[in-house]
């Protein structure tokens, strides 16, 4: 196999090659069919074919760069100049007979063009070829032993190309430049409209999926104006005015601005103008419809640009509650006052213009609300379907980031009766600069006590903290002081409550400010409370596992638990041929210290030799205990000499070993049997068998020593000491 990799990737490598580099393959021939004259023969029906081909694979060149919404490879460029090249070259020999009449400037358009919309590199490469076509056509299809026509046509061909380069392709990027601009504008004066509108709250248009908000919010704003230019063309057709304008003020109150008008005049002004300005300022401060008439040129209309072009205006006040959000302007040339009737259905307008915002609002808020909830609901179904803590914190950390975008989390849980903190998980993404806290990785395992820093409030309050969600380093702990917390301007600590008891606390943050605003804050206190119920269950599904595979009283496994497992070993060793031994441990006249001592102290003796069993196996052997005193390990890859060298240990260390009691020091004794797979058996049952048999020989034989089983031969038994 090694000495068949490289032959592998060369074939790879030339496949690659042949499938990607056929079209200058093909170009390469075409040049060399007319360098070698075959452009001036008679046409035949391999000539028509050549022509076919070329046209084909022209079309398919020309599809592949159109079909790229942004650059073609460059491998397409080249092909496209090539093939470009050579059939402009076979056309003049077979129409003009040369390359030097009438029709051979038309190399210097194909040079330009390929220097205006391909890339230099791709623009180079096509000069060169041209030129080098045109000197082999020169030389071997022309017979010319001269080529001092080809030097000034090819500096020409060079100058149109760098030409082209720098000015053409210059113009190019500064048109795309000035609508990329242009676009931005657009969209920065519709993202202000919407955050005039409340559309957006203040900075909620900074967080990471608000590429749907946006287009949502913008979608609302041109419904809006739709709406309102709409009702302002109507108005201003009706009582023939002049202009109909809708001035919408900004967050702080200070300033006023165009947000659709209808107009016959050209000298608007479209910039912010202070809300005090002229007759405007009455109206936000009276709160109240004014009327004016005889106006003169002099007279300040904050919308007009140059002097006064109308005689009548009447500006009534668009309010939101007792706060007057705009202003509804209207006016005329002739100077006809305003009627009442008028003014009413200007006021109508107004108010057609503040539903039409105030629908729009509403229709947000229920996409948001929608968005939010299927959020939640896919949210629910995954931590619904995590059965470990570790599947749900996991399901919880990607839930948050589908609400709100953060660059840190963390959960802690809360031992109420040790009154004890405990950071169960921590991760940070990597910092812009490439790098990552690892103070971070480190407080995983951390445990605190029951402080005064945020995680320990929100615990004991079971309200979110910070209220705004800035972090203060300077003035704020969140875990304790002994465990720093990073430098990050926004955070929110959330707490995890089940049946009004906190678990822990769900711990986000972010790098950047005003990261859980209120648009975020609230679902993701939902998303907490899901996560605390299925944390809780989680623990719950653990603890039944737990009680339903392992002992209760020494923590090992369980006789069910042992058997599955054993099972499974035993099937192993017969696929793979590997040794496996079972050891059965039985203390010595366990009864006499019970009744001697009572149950309690022979719980003691219990868990004295359960620990023993764990600090004396390997990483890979299991232990159970199967009931009263008795004890299985089961061996992988063990034989029988391994195995009763592991029964000796655990005598020995059982033998020394002293348990200190109310009633006095005690010490004890255990009997072990050994049986190893195949020899003693080959199924489970049997291998228990075997090594219960070999147990028994132990006691019969004194107890206090290990006996090996074996098929072949009577069971052997030895003590040691």
């Amino acid at each position: 196999m090694a000495r068949m990799d490289p032959l592998v990737r060369t074939s790879l490598f030339v496949r690659r090659a042949v499938r990607r580099g056929y079209g200058v393959a093909l170009a390469c021939g075409f040049a060399a069919l007319v360098v070698t004259g075959s452009a001036t023969a008679p046409l035949g029906a391999a000539e028509v074919g050549l022509v076919v081909v070329w046209t084909a694979l022209l079309a398919l060149r020309v599809r592949a760069k159109l079909a790229h919404t942004g650059e073609a490879p460059i491998r397409v460029d080249v092909e496209l100049g090539l093939l470009l090249a050579v059939g402009l070259d076979a056309a003049l020999l077979r129409f003009e007979g040369g390359l030097s009449g009438p029709l051979s400037p038309a190399v210097y358009v194909l040079v330009a063009l390929v220097a205006a919309f391909a890339r230099p590199a791709a623009g180079l490469i096509v000069v060169a070829w041209v030129v080098l076509l045109e000197a082999l056509i020169r030389r071997f299809a022309l017979g010319e032993s001269s080529l001092a026509k080809l030097l000034p046509h090819a500096g020409f061909v060079a100058a149109f190309a760098l030409l082209n380069l720098a000015f053409l392709r210059a113009e190019v990027a500064r048109i795309r430049r000035s609508a990329r601009a242009r676009i931005e504008q657009e969209l920065s004066r519709l993202k202000e409209d919407a955050r005039r509108y409340r559309l957006l709250a203040a900075g909620e248009a900074q967080r990471q999926d608000d590429r749907s908000e946006d287009r949502l919010a913008r979608s609302s704003v041109e419904e809006i104006h739709l709406s309102v230019h709409y009702a302002l063309e109507l108005l201003r057709r009706t009582l023939d005015l002049h202009t109909a304008v809708l001035l919408w003020m900004n967050d702080a109150g200070t300033h006023l601005r165009i947000s659709e008008l209808s107009t016959a005049s050209d000298e608007i002004q479209d910039a912010p103008f202070a809300v005090g300005d002229g007759v405007l300022g009455a109206v936000v401060l009276q709160k109240a419809r004014v009327s004016l008439s005889d106006l003169k040129p002099s007279f300040k209309v904050p919308y007009y640009g140059g002097a006064n072009p109308v005689r009548a205006l009447a500006a009534i006040p668009v309010m939101e509650g007792d706060t007057v959000r705009g202003i509804l302007a209207i006016d005329r040339t002739s100077n006809v006052p305003f009627t009442p009737h008028e003014e009413e259905l200007a006021a109508q307008a107004a108010r057609h213009c503040q539903r039409a915002i105030q629908n729009e609002r509403v229709f947000i808020q229920l996409e948001r609300a929608k968005v939010e909830q299927g959020k939640l609901y896919r949210a629910a179904q995954a931590l619904g379907a995590a059965l470990s803590e570790k599947e749900v914190l996991e399901a919880a950390v990607h839930a948050a980031r589908q609400i709100a975008s953060f660059d840190l989390a963390a959960v802690t849980i809360y031992d109420p009766e040790t009154k004890m903190h405990e950071v169960c998980a921590a991760s940070m993404l990597k910092s812009p600069g490439g790098g990552s806290d690892p103070a971070v990785d480190d407080l995983v395992g951390a445990r605190f006590a029951h402080n005064q820093g945020l995680v320990s409030m929100v615990v004991k309050n079971r309200c979110p903290l910070p209220y705004r969600g800035e972090f203060e380093s300077s003035r704020q702990v969140v875990l304790t002081r002994r465990f720093p917390w990073p430098n990050i301007p926004s955070l929110l600590v959330l707490p995890l409550v089940h049946h009004e008891r906190a678990l822990g606390t769900l711990i986000l943050g972010a790098r950047r400010r005003h990261a859980f605003g209120e648009a975020v804050r609230p679902t993701l206190e939902v998303l907490a409370s899901h996560l605390a119920v299925s944390l809780s269950n989680a623990r719950m599904v653990h603890k039944l596992e737990m009680m339903a595979t392992t002992d209760g009283l020494t923590g090992l496994l369980n006789k069910r638990a042992m058997h599955e497992a054993a099972t499974q070993q035993v099937a192993a060793a017969a696929r793979f041929g590997r040794k496996l031994s079972v050891l059965i441990a039985d203390i010595d006249f366990f009864k006499k210290v019970n009744d001697t001592y009572g149950h309690d102290v022979g719980d003691v003796v219990i868990k004295g030799l359960g620990e023993i069993l764990k600090r004396q196996k390997r990483a890979t052997d299991l232990v159970a205990r199967f009931g009263g005193e008795e004890f299985v390990v089961l061996c992988e890859q063990t034989d029988e000499g391994g195995a009763m060298l592991l029964a000796e240990r655990i005598r020995e260390d059982l033998k020394k070993t002293i348990f200190h009691t109310a009633q006095g020091p005690v010490s004890v004794t255990c009997s072990l049997g050994i049986a190893t797979f195949p020899e003693a058996g080959r199924e489970w049952d049997h291998l228990f068998k075997a090594a219960d048999d070999a147990l028994y020989v132990s006691k019969r034989s004194g107890r206090d020593r290990a006996t090996a089983s074996v098929t072949r031969a009577a069971p052997s038994s030895r003590k040691v000491g």
